[in-house]
């Protein structure tokens, strides 16, 4: 059984590894496309927020409460707050939100 966990180990090395030395290899010169840099442009951000969203829902006793401090957040963020104010917000939003509805 030990085994197995240094062949896991060894594979995903190798895909790390080739994830990032491919590009730098098969990709020379500058990408003129305008798609494919918008598309590597948006990439971190899409990434991110796959991993944020669903841990603001489920990181709470009560899925309400992130889902309302969820959309706190956006208006906050939509109307320029800074990101000190939109976190303190949502925590008081969760806070309040679990206080009366748990």
């Amino acid at each position: 059984m030990s085994n197995n966990v240094y062949i896991y180990i060894l594979i995903m090395f190798g895909v790390s590894y080739l994830i990032r030395v491919l590009p730098l290899t098969l990709i020379r010169k500058q990408i003129e496309n305008r798609f494919v840099q918008s598309f590597l442009y948006y990439v971190p951000y899409v990434t991110l927020a796959v991993m944020t969203f669903p841990a603001i829902v489920e990181a709470t006793q009560s899925p309400l409460a992130g889902a309302l401090a969820l959309v706190v957040g956006i208006v906050a963020a939509w109307f320029e707050a800074s990101l000190f104010s939109v976190a303190a917000m949502c925590c008081a939003v969760v806070l309040v939100a679990e206080l009366f509805l748990v």
